[in-house]
């Protein structure tokens, strides 16, 4: 037990599972109760010795494995929460990775035996001695919430009136929790609901542990106030002494002054280094993280600021048998990060004061016994120039002087004693089973009176969930309806942007932007057809429209059979004029519908953009010039006919002589 604390004053309950498994059904555990002189033991089952925690409120519950009290990660939590205010779980066997409890028991030198009586009382005697780390779950912050003890209900003639004195009780109740807290110069953070009537709950998040807190869990009436620690992400752990252990610091003086703290087995610690600092500032860094035994320098002799160090400490003091080089101390810090040359220099004075040594110290360490500090022996090897037996021997002695060794023998209980004593022991387990069937009915009041709320506000969130899904329905109908009348209206505009289209083709037709070629104000407008087909019709008649009496410009003229010319006839256009020749078929049809056709070499024709215009007096011209020629076409169609005629006559007279 060295440098650390005297026992504790306080009773400590160590506990080890005596049998079964806290996963199964009923497990016992084996209890000591210590209080620094006297011990107690007993066996008792989990629920009777979470009573017996509640009742006896110890500083420590004890153990050497911290899932021996509970099955998971979760319930440990429920456990923690459930510990006194005053009371800690420590596991005696380390942190994250424990190890036997024999061997710490043997380090410390606490009488360990395999039974779980035995463990438990070593698991007491060491966290007595401060030994092991408290099992922490929870932040120092406590949530006090102060809300409605009874459901406000589905309603009712006098449903207003219920709820207002609820919300009214929990109003009150607040300020009365608020006050306590004030009273006791807490600081808190205050979050209120205000429903009709007054509060439908408050939260106080107060910076301190539950039991500084003068407000306890309690379910009264119409309010419940419910005060819960803040849970931490994970499980940690906290050394009940943070020990300060012995290490090897390197020193570089000068106008930045640089520390380095080197562990006894070679591992870096910290390094530092500051301009402002003066040596009693560093001096109180390097307290803080340690006790140091060796003081190095990189350079001989040793500095006089490095001295100071040295003797300000009463440690031995180390220096290289030359200056050490630069590429060597970069060599041997290369795996550590520091932040300067200064940092460098003190980090590589104490890693080679430690290579310097690392023999001397394990030869030192074989020889020191599991239940005698390490650094002590080492310390007072280098620093009085002591053996290692001599220090050893004087330790030894030490303790034998201050243990007491002496060991309690209990004298043999006589009949009428040991009827008392199971009376008592009976009186003793009825008591418990009462106190445990009586909260056993608590909690099942508590737990019905929760789950008619949940029952009433699972009611009340189904409700509203159906209410949803009726408006959701209704906005999906109401969606479909509009994309369907979204789906008509883009395409009646599409249409209407069609027709809107041939307007403006129409309207510059009618209203001639041509004032550069108009000025006489004798043009007509000309309808473009690209080439002699139906589809270039089509497409002439879709943009612009081909009405009865309009002039159409063939672009090319040829090909066109006679379907496509009957299409265009049926138009009635009042003159064509044809690029390229027409085949016989569409004169022919053309000139039956008297459609006159005109080439493009008589009509001057005139087009901006999409649009073309035509001279009316060309226009003109062409049309007499067609109906010249078709006047004589027909009159020789007609002396043809006639000489046909006549010859036909002569043949069938002809025919009627030879019979």
């Amino acid at each position: 037990m060295n440098d650390r604390t005297s026992a504790l004053d306080s009773l400590v309950f160590g506990v080890d599972i005596q049998s079964g498994d806290v996963r199964g059904d009923a497990p016992s555990y084996a209890v000591v109760a210590f209080d620094g002189e006297r011990v107690d033991r007993d066996v008792v089952s989990h629920r009777k010795l979470r009573r017996l925690i509640e009742r006896e409120t110890p500083a420590i519950v004890a153990t050497d494995n911290m899932y021996e009290l509970a099955a998971d990660k979760d319930d440990l939590v429920r456990f923690l929460r459930a510990l006194p205010p005053g009371t800690k779980l420590v596991q005696v066997t380390g942190a994250e990775r424990p190890e036997p409890l024999s061997r710490v028991a043997s380090r410390h030198g606490v009488p360990y035996g395999k039974k779980p009586m035995k463990e438990a009382e070593a698991a007491a005697r060491l966290a007595a001695a401060n030994v092991g780390y408290e099992v922490s779950a929870f932040e120092n912050t406590t949530t006090v919430k102060v809300s409605r003890g009874r459901s406000t209900g589905k309603g009712g003639w006098s449903a207003d009136r219920y709820t207002r004195r609820i919300h009214g009780s929990v109003k009150r109740t607040t300020r009365q929790v608020e006050s306590k807290l004030k009273e006791a110069g807490l600081a808190y953070e205050r979050d209120v609901t205000e429903k009709y009537g007054g509060y439908a709950n408050a939260v106080f998040t107060v910076e301190a542990p539950p039991g500084d807190i003068p407000v306890s869990s309690r379910r009264s009436g119409d309010t419940r106030v419910e005060v819960e620690r803040e849970r931490r992400d994970g499980i940690e752990f906290e050394p009940l002494v943070k020990r300060r252990d012995h290490v090897i610091v390197g020193i570089d003086p000068g106008t930045t002054t640089a520390a380095a703290v080197v562990g006894l087995d070679g591992s870096v610690l910290d390094v530092f280094s500051t301009r402002t600092e003066d040596t009693a500032g560093v001096i109180e860094w390097l307290i803080e993280r340690g006790r140091p035994l060796l003081v190095a320098a990189d350079v001989t002799p040793i500095p006089e600021t490095v001295e100071k160090f040295r003797r300000s400490f009463d440690a031995a003091g180390w220096t290289p048998p030359k200056d050490l080089p630069v590429d060597e101390k970069l060599h041997r810090t290369r795996a550590v990060e520091y932040d300067n040359d200064h940092e460098r220099d003190a980090l590589a004075a104490a890693l080679f004061a430690f290579d310097d040594r690392e023999d001397q110290f394990e030869r030192i360490s074989r020889k020191v016994p599991p239940n005698v500090e390490r650094g002590l022996v080492i310390s007072r090897v280098l620093g009085n120039d002591e053996s290692v037996e001599s220090v050893l021997r004087d330790l030894t002695e030490d303790e034998n002087e201050e243990e007491e060794t002496h060991e309690h023998q209990e004298r043999e209980l006589t009949e009428e004693e040991r009827e008392l004593r199971r009376l008592r022991d009976r009186a003793a387990r009825l008591e418990s089973q009462v106190e445990d069937l009586e909260a056993t009915v608590e909690e099942k009041e508590a737990t019905i009176e929760e789950y008619r709320e949940e029952l009433s506000d699972a009611r009340r969130e189904e409700r509203r969930k159906a209410r949803e899904r009726q408006e959701v329905s209704r906005l999906e109908r109401e969606k479909s309806r509009l994309e369907r009348e979204l789906s008509q209206e883009r395409a009646r505009s599409e249409e209407l942007d069609g027709k809107l289209e041939r307007l403006k083709a129409l309207w510059k037709l009618d209203h001639s932007n041509f004032a550069d070629v108009n000025t006489e104000k004798n043009l007509v407008p000309v309808k473009v057809v690209e080439q002699f087909t139906r589809d270039a019709i089509e497409q002439t008649v879709e943009q612009y429209g081909i009405a009865a009496g309009d002039v159409v410009y063939l672009r090319d003229a040829s090909g066109a059979g006679r379907s496509t010319a009957e299409r265009l006839a049926d138009l009635e256009p009042r003159v064509v004029i044809r690029r390229g020749g027409l085949s016989q078929v569409a004169d022919q049809v053309l000139f039956d519908h008297g459609v006159p056709v005109a080439p493009a070499e008589d009509v001057t024709i005139q087009e901006v953009d999409e649009l073309a215009v035509a001279r009316e007096s060309e226009v003109g011209a062409a049309i007499d010039d067609w109906e010249v020629r078709a006047e004589e076409r027909r009159k020789e169609q007609k002396s043809s006919m006639v000489d046909q005629i006549i010859s036909e006559h002569r043949a069938e007279s002809r025919a009627e002589s030879r019979e």
